[in-house]
């Protein structure tokens, strides 16, 4: 066991001892980023960039994950690398090329929101058509509204335009829509005008929600967490606002390979492997009560799972590994 632990002591510091490598794990803990990006941050060319970061991943400090065409790199959220990397961070929190390294990543973080919150303002008005494209037949609403269960309140996390909460509206006391979009909502305001219903419409993000802790019983994401760039922190949240045996309905695309949905519906993750969405369902400490699968158009398929908050009386470690 010594000589196992020791060799592993020896991987990382020879590992960063390049300043490159340094400044990559440090950026790298803070949010998950691809090549291309970390060659805007750090102002390195990708080939220096790729070479740093394949050393990085073979001391075992930082993993990878395959999308499409694209790769993107985060810190390790497991010992023992991540135990080192929260052992070093205090020297990196001094100097002043690491902090500035952080600014440049959190800038870049506020410009992609930016650009995001651009596309769905200019698609707002079309948005219903552009999802019927990929949705086809499938009553998806429907399917979400039959899996509601009686309850005085609900929120729509992402509600876009609105169809969700029209279909929603005569049931509960209290009804929520969030989204980030403000053209978004004014859809929403004028579709739900016409309904005459009366719904509490909220700008805000899903990684940071508008609502209290606990205050709702329902929640509901639906074909908005490929959107995020930090899918689990959204699923956290939700989990958040919802009361105590409380129930998220989340639907989404399983994993896939159709890279245009990144450019013309803005989605940053091409869906999500079973396995994905069941952990972080189990870490944020929501149980799967049922799930289902629907087939759609493009060769796509989309997943619905109901679950409940469960109380934790501990917690995994809340490092956020990713995407936002």
């Amino acid at each position: 066991m010594h000589e196992i632990e020791s060799g592993r002591a020896l991987r990382y510091f020879k590992t960063l001892s390049d300043e490159t490598r340094l400044r990559l794990l440090n950026i790298l803990d803070f949010r998950e980023f691809n090549v291309q990006e970390l060659m805007g941050i750090l102002d390195m060319g990708q080939s220096r960039i790729s070479r740093h970061l394949k050393l990085l991943q073979d001391s075992g400090l930082i993993e990878s994950r395959r999308d499409g065409l694209w790769s993107f790199y985060r810190a390790v959220d497991y010992d023992p690398g991540r135990r080192f990397s929260d052992a070093i961070r205090y020297l990196l929190e001094e100097e002043s090329i690491y902090r500035q390294d952080l600014e440049k990543a959190e800038a870049l973080l506020k410009t992609r929101k930016l650009q995001s919150k651009r596309f769905f303002d200019s698609v707002a008005s079309n948005w219903e058509s552009m999802k019927r494209s990929i949705i086809g037949e499938l009553d998806l609403v429907g399917e979400i509204v039959k899996r509601i269960p009686a309850a005085q309140s609900a929120a729509d996390l992402g509600c876009g335009s609105g169809t969700l909460l029209e279909r929603v509206c005569g049931n509960m006391r209290t009804l929520i829509g969030v989204d980030s979009s403000r053209e978004m909502l004014a859809e929403a305001a004028r579709r739900l005008e016409r309904d005459g219903s009366q719904i509490d419409l909220r700008i805000g993000e899903l990684e940071h929600l508008p609502l209290r802790d606990g205050e709702t019983e329902v929640a509901i994401i639906n074909l908005v967490l490929h959107h995020l760039r930090n899918p689990r922190q959204g699923l956290l949240e939700a989990r958040r606002i919802l009361r105590s045996g409380g129930t998220l309905i989340l639907v989404d695309f399983h994993k896939h390979q159709q890279e245009m949905m990144r450019s013309r519906y803005g989605d940053h993750w091409l869906g999500f492997s079973t396995e994905e969405v069941e952990s972080w369902l189990e870490e944020t400490g929501i149980r799967v009560d049922d799930q289902h699968h629907y087939p759609v158009r493009r060769g796509l398929q989309v997943f619905l799972y109901r679950g409940s908050k469960q109380e934790r009386s501990n917690t995994k470690r809340e490092h956020e590994f990713g995407t936002d």
